[in-house]
């Protein structure tokens, strides 16, 4: 046997990864084991970023509650694991008459939902905290306690803090087979190696269908993948928010919003597209002309023109809907979660507590680890210091003398941090989403060959071998030319 582990969790997302850190309060030894390269490299990494208060979750439902129990925890969790956070508030602008005759379904549906201090705010207070939004506003809701959050840094970080706290993390790992005899769970094969476990957590996202087929479950529900598209603007577009700007939604989709990222580009977007091809990440005009189109109607001076970059994120589609998590029915040691959808970040803190909390009902014997250090330190920013800060560092460390992305002023000691950390990034995407390095205007057009460099030189590898992301993206092909000298 490889590997051994009381519990092995497939999947890295947010939810797989807020279910390790939990518990990794417990003397239990946990292997989280994914196919990509990175944490958070699925669904958790292509999101809106929104902390939802679950004013619009389905009322009455699993999702509903487990979306309060997270907000409820989120602010502390954010500043044990230094991540950036902000309670910026949403407001729901309704421009049409049968938009405003929707608002009342939904205030009421927020009270059903416990979410209280939602609030009717007049066309009038709208454009005075929002003036961008269009003047035809007629009215609309207030949501003070939804938040912004850095997707990729919140799974980043929670990933750090549990290795710290004994959890291991098994990447560019494809899981090939669950072994189970006399109907209880034995190993579970991956592309790099057999775990031995007792216990196997379902939190595959697009592909927990196909793991809960290979543990003997499921077969009552599939998963479709459902794209969402994106825009990202320019830091300095003349045109911006400061809430949360969201649309009214319809029985088919909550629609496409507007929002100010926790580092100030505007987002734009998702698109709601149901496929069949779960690696389908492509994005298309036609799909972006319809973001434009919609997010114009709430903000009609958005400029797409100042567009850095576009995305999608795929999100599991359950058939049927609707959250599920629990043990299974018909092997022992395993648990599945589905139904997972766009609320992921939003519900992972809930989830985590109420897995572990489901393991308790069971029975299975957790005895708290005492020693578990909720708090993890997060890598200083050399654009945020001030000038005396600054040359505080460059003493400390002369690598921070050293710019690599000019965009988003990323030096090489962020960068090389990012590498060394446990879970540390060993892709140009996973340095990318750590420290920012690539994000800015140019998109890695100056900073992607030095960034490879410093990947090789960390890892010991060639520059050859440097990946972009998953296995087989290399960023560089053929000879060096020294190694052609030497031919």
């Amino acid at each position: 046997m490889d590997y051994k582990s009381d519990i092995v969790i497939i999947g890295a997302g947010a939810v797989g990864v807020a279910i390790a850190r939990e518990f990794a309060k417990y003397k239990k030894k946990v292997i989280v084991v994914d196919k990509r390269d990175d944490v958070g490299g699925d669904a958790s990494k292509s999101n809106s970023s929104i902390i939802c208060s679950g004013f619009d979750c389905p009322p009455h439902t699993l999702e509903s509650e487990l979306c309060l129990a997270s907000r409820a925890m989120i602010d502390r969790v954010a500043k044990e694991l230094d991540i950036p956070f902000k309670v910026c508030g949403a407001i729901m602008p309704a421009v049409t008459q049968e938009q405003m005759d929707i608002l009342p379904q939904i205030y009421r549906d927020a009270y059903e939902n416990h979410v209280y201090d939602v609030e009717y705010i007049s066309a009038d207070e709208i454009l005075k905290i929002e003036p961008e939004v269009n003047p035809d506003v007629l009215g609309g809701l207030y949501i003070p306690r939804d938040a912004v959050i850095d997707p990729f840094l919140f799974v980043v970080a929670e990933a750090e803090n549990a290795a710290v706290n004994g959890v291991e993390f098994l990447l560019d790992a494809v899981v090939t087979e669950i072994n189970v005899r006399n109907g209880k769970v034995r190993e579970v094969e991956t592309s790099r190696g057999t775990i031995e476990t007792d216990y196997v957590i379902n939190a595959a996202g697009l592909y927990c269908d196909e793991i809960a087929r290979m543990a003997g479950e499921g077969g009552d529900f599939t998963v479709k993948p459902r794209k969402g598209q994106f825009y990202i603007l320019d830091k300095n577009t003349p045109c911006k928010t400061s809430h949360i700007i969201y649309p009214i939604p319809t029985p088919e989709t909550r629609g496409k919003l507007l929002l100010q990222t926790v580092h100030g580009n505007m987002l734009l977007g998702p698109t709601a597209e149901d496929l069949e091809d779960k690696e389908d990440h492509s994005v298309t005009a036609c799909e972006l002309e319809e973001v434009e189109r919609d997010c114009r109607r709430l903000v009609p001076n958005i400029c797409v023109q100042d567009a850095v970059t576009q995305y999608c994120g795929l999100r599991p589609n359950r058939i049927p809907a609707g959250f599920h998590i629990g043990f299974g029915e018909k092997t022992e040691g395993y648990f599945g979660i589905s139904g997972v959808r766009s609320t992921g970040i939003s519900t992972s803190l809930g989830i985590a507590k109420y897995v572990v909390h489901q393991f308790e009902e069971a029975g299975v014997p957790l005895e708290r680890n005492y020693a578990f250090d909720p708090v993890r330190r997060g890598i200083e920013r050399f654009s945020e210091a001030d000038d005396r800060r600054k040359a505080e560092l460059i003493r400390e460390n002369p690598l921070y003398g050293r710019v690599i992305c000019r965009c988003e002023t990323v030096t090489e000691a962020e960068i090389v941090e990012a590498i060394r950390r446990p879970v540390g990034a060993k892709t140009v995407d996973a340095v990318k989403r750590r420290v920012r390095a690539g994000t800015g205007r140019c998109q890695g057009g100056f900073c992607t060959p030095k960034v490879i460099e410093i990947l090789a030189r960390e890892l010991r590898i060639p520059v050859t071998e440097v990946r972009k992301n998953l296995l087989g993206s290399n960023m560089l092909s053929g000879m060096l030319r020294e190694e052609k000298g030497r031919l």
